[in-house]
């Protein structure tokens, strides 16, 4: 994932109205513009501006049918981000727990 990318991924996510958006396509997947709307106070096409965001983010993926668009949620650019930035942690934490077991085996001798 690019820099430009993450950007648009922390973008979209750094909105609670887009979170809750987000919330509402990932429990109800194939849902459309007008069922995520009427979970809303805002208008349709806040909505609708909200998801475009979201989309851009590739956070949701939408499908047309006919007039209608299909909304999914996608996790793969979370799931990305948490893998780059918790296996540098991971790494890091096996390295320092590799040396206290080495230090605790050795105070044991």
């Amino acid at each position: 994932m690019n820099e430009d990318e993450l950007d648009l991924l922390f973008h979209a996510m750094a909105s609670q109205p887009r979170r809750a958006i987000l919330d509402v396509v990932r429990q109800h997947p194939g849902c459309n513009l007008n069922f995520v709307a009427e979970h809303f106070s805002f208008s349709r096409i806040g909505v609708m501006k909200h998801i475009d965001v979201l989309e851009a983010a590739g956070l949701v993926v939408s499908e047309r049918i006919g007039r209608e668009r299909m909304l999914y949620f996608n996790a793969v650019p979370l799931q990305q981000v948490h893998e780059d930035w918790t296996d540098q942690y991971s790494r890091f934490w096996a390295g320092r727990l590799t040396d206290l077991k080495r230090i605790i085996e050795k105070g044991r001798r």
